[in-house]
């Protein structure tokens, strides 16, 4: 995968405007773009089908990316074929981010999906000569931090109605327009992330709509109908 990136990458500029059909619900602060507007550094852009791998695990992490249209997980897989969603990546958000020379986790689009990426070792270089871009790198990681956190949490203490209820408030507050969610990802993957088995996630979901709590519009189109009672069970 790494050595077909590194062929296709320099084939065209960027659009360092986010778009595409899975949209934040908010305006998202980009400062990815700003790091490297600040410091003059080339972006490419390149695009992956729906199941495709964008990097392995393990492979060397040598470029950092941002979600310019669609969606990304990331996820390790063990030792007995289960899977572990660490991560969903929407619009405007930068994952790829290492600590070490290699990926600790691989990372797939799970719908058609546009990325734009920079060599880390730019931005490294940058960063060690330019205080803003240190700063900014280093609140992207602590965000990282701050969710991994929140995600060992969840799934360490909270129950399998909390853990959806958790999941549901997140994507109503990244991806929520005029009061409703188009998921990308698929309830197996919902499972993967929170750690429930796909019947678990379908049958919480299920209750939650008997409930009157939540409505469904599609096959992955959500409605929340009471947050304050979503919340409760968050708590």
């Amino acid at each position: 995968m790494a050595q077909m990136l590194t062929q296709t990458l320099n084939t065209q500029a960027i659009n360092t405007q986010i778009v595409g059909k899975i949209a934040p619900a908010h305006p998202v602060t980009d400062q990815f773009g700003a790091i490297t507007g600040h410091v003059g550094l080339v972006a490419t852009e390149f695009s992956y089908r729906k199941d495709e791998e964008i990097y392995g695990e393990d492979e060397p992490a040598e470029y950092v990316y941002q979600v310019v249209s669609g969606a990304v997980s990331s996820y390790k897989l063990l030792s007995d074929g289960r899977r572990q969603i660490g991560a969903f990546h929407l619009p405007g958000d930068v994952f790829g981010l290492e600590s070490g020379p290699a990926h600790r986790l691989a990372a797939e689009a799970i719908i058609d999906t546009t990325v734009r990426l920079v060599k880390r070792a730019s931005l490294e270089k940058a960063a060690g000569t330019d205080v803003q871009v240190a700063r900014k790198l280093w609140a992207m990681t602590a965000g990282e931090l701050r969710h991994a956190e929140d995600h060992m949490l969840l799934l360490g203490r909270k129950t399998a109605m909390e853990r959806v209820a958790t999941f549901l408030l997140e994507m109503d507050r990244r991806l929520a327009v005029a009061g409703m969610m188009a998921l990308p990802m698929c309830r197996r993957d919902i499972g993967d992330y929170l750690g429930l088995t796909l019947e678990t996630v379908s049958r919480a979901l299920s209750q939650l709509h008997a409930q009157g709590i939540l409505g469904f519009s599609g096959a992955r189109q959500i409605v929340l109908r009471n947050r304050q009672r979503l919340q409760h069970l968050d708590a």
